[in-house]
């Protein structure tokens, strides 16, 4: 009798340990971020890329431009496919176009940035990554557009045609 029971209470354990597992994979716990809108900027200071001189986020974004701030990297392969649509978008007058350089050694930027162009009007040099994470970021490429000091979009990755569209559909 124990040698038949042994079979089915191994099985049985079994099929209540894919029952467990099967009904976590269906509820995952990924984590996706908010997406900020009609949020005020984040208060900041840092340096600027190419001046020896720090900016003051509160000076900087006031004016009634839009401005869209880009998350980027020279390590970022996705960052590289966006490059020309952000060198589109800096030819639009009531757009600035303002860069954070995310976790990056100041020379390969440098260098990304005499191979592709510089689409930036100012970058700010995030070496620690600190400023980016004030922001709400948490990876790269990572834009936001800014009007009045508020955060009207988020857009998470890289953009692509139809969101400089969409840019270009809200700035008119």
């Amino acid at each position: 009798m124990k040698n038949k029971l042994l079979p089915i209470f191994i099985t049985l354990i079994f099929v209540i340990i894919f029952i467990f597992f099967y009904k976590g994979l269906q509820n995952t716990n990924i984590y996706t971020p908010e997406t900020k809108i009609s949020n005020k900027i984040p208060s900041f200071k840092g340096d600027l890329f190419y001046l020896d001189e720090t900016i003051n986020s509160s000076n900087f974004f006031k004016s009634d431009k839009f401005y869209l701030l880009n998350v980027w990297s020279s390590w970022c392969v996705p960052c590289r496919k966006e490059h020309i649509l952000l060198m589109d978008l800096k030819e639009i007058k009531k757009l600035k176009v303002v860069g954070i350089n995310y976790k990056d050694k100041k020379i390969n930027a440098e260098n990304f940035l005499s191979e592709l162009g510089n689409p930036y009007e100012k970058i700010i040099f995030d070496q620690e990554g600190i400023i980016a994470i004030e922001w709400g970021a948490y990876g790269v490429p990572e834009s936001f557009l800014i009007k009045d000091e508020v955060i009207i979009k988020r857009y998470i990755g890289p953009l692509n045609k139809k969101l400089t569209e969409e840019i270009k559909s809200i700035i008119k």
